[in-house]
């Protein structure tokens, strides 16, 4: 029998609900997975006494008879760059290693008020920048899948693999021990909201909320193998997110399947009177059928997203998902975006420029780390901010500095500003051409030993880790990952679906209706 963490969200709110489990129950169990799965390095703070008052509070407005939401006693995470009252606020950086925010964010407010269970903060790459989380001020987060934990897959796709009695790699239903890697050596969760996909891929809770600025949601859940949603640009409030890129930053949802991400997309989408960046028009919540029809839906498949560095096996999977779909009824057709070659490019000008913008307000005296070096203002300003801020956040906020000086305003960040106009005016040409969702790769391949991942720098790993992803946060567009296939090594490969802006309802649908045809495995620990 699978594992009472591994069910969906639904099924756990009906056991609540018909008095089967308990909330205080469940939380027990998410606290035990938490500490069962410390070496993964997935959570920074975890919030165990805050979990037990929300779950007797959540308890006894049950007892009292009072409407349950379907959110009642579900254990969630959050990503420690969303503030939370009395707890600290980290962005795995040692500039805010002491920092306890004193509000909430939005997201954490409209969660917990709904009845949601915070088990704690996860761990991300510094401040959100990277693509890996191996950049924390706290260590780095481990992938689950291959990480010398034994698992079962108990379920093939008849769809990929043919009659459903054998699979790419022989997977059968008896337990599989991935062999070991060398030394201390583990598979990159992807980033920069690892903990989060590692927390959810785990069984350590049932949903994580993080943030996505270039792919930072769906990249690690690609890895994780999960469900990976960023919403459209100002459906989901960034109230008490810290930020990085303002905007391009948007909460993003990893759940372990797509009906898990719209039940907690229906309760964070709408206004909110502290960000106005939010759209105003009123958000309508939606379910999805069982039974979904892909019936001339028009498909399309960006040429361009097939890149120099791709993974043959992602192409393989990418082209078998597509035949699906036409299969099934739907239309299916090459389509442009003729911009997307420069959008890496353009990405790295405007996001350094609003971190060197954004990342002024460290200066050790408000808030965060302070260095004890005092002998003038702007050396306390120097050092602190040394000390505080790790390499990677160190190079783009100088990086920002030079491309935001008189001199090269105009040469770089205007001109970036000129390029992400025109990504946008590609996705609008093909959607205005007819085209309901584009379906794209995530990453370029599998996920990658830790080992291998450090050969590359930043840089390096920056224009080509997210190189599928971030040209729809520079379009503001909505984009699911959704797990559909094993590598040769037995870990996750997953394909994107991007969106028409505030149409997340017809894209969930094509991807619910893709979850289903992969039939992809929970991760299930406790085999």
């Amino acid at each position: 029998m699978p594992s009472l963490l591994n069910q969906s969200i639904s099924k756990v709110s009906q056991l609540i609900k018909n008095k089967t489990l308990s909330v205080s129950e469940l939380c027990s169990m998410c606290l035990e997975r938490i500490n069962k799965t410390k070496d993964l390095n997935a959570f920074i703070t975890i919030t165990e006494n805050i979990a037990v008052e929300q779950s007797a509070w959540v308890q006894k407005r049950l007892e009292e008879g009072v409407n349950i939401s379907l959110l009642d006693g579900i254990p969630i995470a959050f990503k420690d760059n969303f503030s939370t009252k009395g707890v600290r606020t980290t962005c795995a950086s040692k500039m805010l290693s002491n920092y306890v925010a004193p509000y909430d964010a939005t997201v954490v407010e409209k969660l917990c008020h709904k009845g949601a269970v915070m088990v704690g903060k996860t761990n991300l790459d510094e401040f959100a920048m990277g693509s890996g989380t191996v950049n924390s001020y706290f260590g780095p987060t481990r992938n689950p899948w291959r990480c010398g934990l034994k698992y079962k897959l108990k379920k093939r796709s008849k769809l990929l693999f043919g009659d459903g009695n054998s699979s790419l790699n022989d997977f059968e239903d008896s337990e599989i021990n991935q062999e070991p890697l060398k030394d201390d050596d583990f598979f990159v969760a992807g980033g920069s909201s690892g903990g989060g996909a590692v927390a959810v891929a785990s069984g350590a809770c049932f949903g994580a909320i993080s943030s996505d600025t270039g792919g930072s949601t769906r990249n690690p859940a690609a890895f994780c193998g999960i469900v990976g949603l960023k919403p459209t640009y100002g459906l989901v409030s960034r109230n008490g997110l810290i930020p990085l890129c303002n905007s391009m930053d948007v909460p993003g949802i990893l759940t372990r399947t797509v009906d898990d991400a719209v039940i907690l997309l229906n309760n964070l989408a709408g206004h909110d009177p502290k960000d106005s960046t939010t759209v105003t028009q009123p958000f309508s919540p939606f379910s999805l059928p069982d039974n979904i029809d892909v019936k001339n839906l028009c498909v399309g498949i960006p040429k361009e997203y097939e890149c120099v560095g791709m993974s043959p096996e992602i192409i393989d999977v990418w082209k078998k998902v597509a035949d699906a779909f036409e299969h099934a009824g739907a239309i299916v057709k090459p389509v442009s975006l003729p911009h997307t070659k420069y959008s890496i490019r353009c990405y790295s000008v405007i996001n350094c420029c609003d971190v060197a913008s954004n990342f002024a307000r460290y200066d050790g005296i408000r808030f965060g780390h302070r260095a004890a070096a005092e002998t003038s203002t702007e050396h306390h300003y120097a050092v602190t901010r040394r000390e505080g801020f790790g390499e990677v956040v160190r190079e783009r906020i100088l990086a920002g500095n030079y491309f935001l000086l008189r001199k090269n305003y105009e040469k770089y960040f205007l001109q970036a500003a000129k390029v992400r106009r025109l990504i946008c005016d590609d996705f609008q040409s093909v959607f205005n051409s007819g085209v309901d969702v584009l379906l794209t790769p995530v990453t370029l391949s599998e996920p990658v030993p830790y080992s291998k991942w450090i050969l590359a720098d930043h840089r390096e790993h920056n224009a080509v880790d997210d190189f599928c992803t971030q040209p729809i946060n520079m379009a503001g567009l909505p984009a699911v990952s959704i797990p559909c296939s094993f590598s040769k090594t037995g870990l996750p490969l997953s394909l994107q679906l991007i969106g028409k802006p505030f149409q997340e309802k017809q894209m969930l649908s094509a991807a619910k209706w893709m979850e289903l045809q992969m039939d992809f495995p929970i991760l299930d620990l406790d085999c």
